[in-house]
């Protein structure tokens, strides 16, 4: 999602025109302190209006190579429906060995650990891997930010490395390309079947049949991932709507 905006003094330079994005942001750090650190700073950089944050995570990479989730924090009652993405970027900065699900595991709950679903290239994650080594740690955050300053002079005061990549936008086309492809061999199959004969109907018909729940299961899985982004969308608009809200009330009462 990309808004493009105007964007507000900050009292630091001049104004920014920009176009706002979500992104996904990791910041790895060589101790669990500054990790810590890294997340609170984060947090007090979104009260200082220079970012928003949809979901964050601390997570740990174990000795073997798995990643545990130290800690967890989303946005009120909306996170659920907007963590599901840092969910599956977990997962997949856990490789083969998989996640520990430490004390967040909400941010996991449902969260398929695929690439398409994390909406980052593949590169990005083989960057991630290895930097985040054993005895590291690091905080992920879905945020919405302008400009880069803020983030990365605070996250580099406390000894933090910083890596960013804007979402793309959620795919549909993946399932469709698969029905189509599906329909054509379907198509092929019941032509095949009604010149067959009768000790060759029955295969076909057996094959059709599996391709016909297939097609199906693929529908289905376009529904519900067309649905997920809708909510997400609707999740996040309540959040920035929340939080434009209360800044309204800081300046109210500045001038009342």
């Amino acid at each position: 999602m990309a808004l493009a905006l105007h964007s507000k003094s900050s009292g630091r330079g001049a104004k920014r025109n920009q176009t706002i994005m979500d992104r996904i942001l990791v910041v790895v750090f060589d101790s669990e302190t500054k990790a810590y650190d890294g997340k609170n700073a984060l947090l007090v950089l979104e009260g200082e209006g220079d970012i928003t944050i949809y979901a964050l995570a601390l997570v740990a990479k174990d000795a073997d190579g798995s990643v545990t989730v130290k800690q967890g924090v989303d946005p009120g009652p909306l996170g659920t429906l907007v963590g599901g993405l840092v969910g599956s970027f977990i997962g997949l900065l856990g490789g083969p060995t998989g996640v520990a699900i430490g004390t967040a595991a909400g941010l996991l709950a449902g969260g398929a650990t695929d690439l398409n679903n994390a909406r980052i290239d593949s590169d990005f994650i083989d960057d991630l891997i290895k930097a985040l080594l054993p005895d590291r740690f690091a905080v992920i955050a879905e945020i919405q930010e302008d400009w880069a300053t803020p983030v990365d002079t605070r996250m580099e005061a406390i000894g933090g490395t910083v890596f960013r990549r804007a979402l793309s936008e959620v795919r549909h086309t993946i399932h469709e390309e698969n029905i189509n492809a599906m329909k054509a061999d379907l198509a092929q199959m019941k032509a095949e079947h009604a010149k067959a004969r009768a000790n060759r109907k029955a295969k076909l018909q057996e094959k059709i049949n599996q391709l016909e729940s297939k097609i199906q299961v693929q529908r289905q899985k376009a529904k519900e991932r067309r649905e997920a982004a809708e909510r997400q969308a609707k999740a996040k608009a309540e959040i920035l709507k929340r939080k434009a809200a209360a800044v309204a009330t800081k300046v109210e009462e500045i001038y009342i």
